[in-house]
């Protein structure tokens, strides 16, 4: 009877020793989080200065330009659903408009849905112009969506890109 008081807390000890965790914890795989703020920060600071001075701005609907004004005001309090529900409402009313797209994907890129980022960049890119600020946010958007989806060779190939936007210009005498 002894013996097996004197097994009993040795048994217990053992017990206990297997259940402790021993070394580091193992490092989950895949990309680190993406810093959404700075990604929008980087969006934006691609289209900077690169508009020219002749710029073609469709007339269209003042109820279009006040939800993109609810949208950006959402957007300055953070409140990036608010943001995206009124940026829908213009698309809505303007679907094949590049400036709206390219707004509404970097929502996208603020709420983690990187898929809708790329997917509403790559719609913006396809029907607006090929050169200057929008086309330039529009491929840093790619870039920053596929690092959040841990694509990072693709989203080397988008960085080529947005170089790409940028046009030099004409040499005048």
């Amino acid at each position: 009877m002894k013996s097996l008081r004197n097994a009993v807390p040795a048994f217990v000890a053992l017990v206990l020793a297997a259940c402790a965790q021993t070394g580091a914890p193992v490092a989950s795989k895949g990309p680190p989080p993406l810093d959404r703020a700075a990604a929008l920060r980087a969006i934006r600071d691609a289209g900077h200065g690169l508009d020219s001075a002749v710029q073609v701005q469709p007339l269209r609907d003042a109820a279009i330009d006040g939800y993109a004004q609810q949208s950006r005001n959402a957007e300055t309090r953070n409140d990036y659903k608010a943001a995206a529900a009124a940026m829908d409402k213009a698309l809505h009313l303007a679907p094949d408009a590049p400036d709206l797209l390219q707004s509404r994907a970097e929502i996208d890129i603020a709420l983690g849905d990187f898929a809708q980022a790329e997917k509403d960049a790559m719609k913006s890119f396809s029907l607006g112009p090929k050169v200057g600020s929008i086309c330039a946010k529009n491929w840093q958007t790619v870039v920053e969506a596929r690092t959040g989806m841990g694509d990072g060779a693709s989203a080397q190939q988008a960085t080529q890109r947005v170089k790409e936007c940028r046009v030099k210009p004409i040499q005048r005498m």
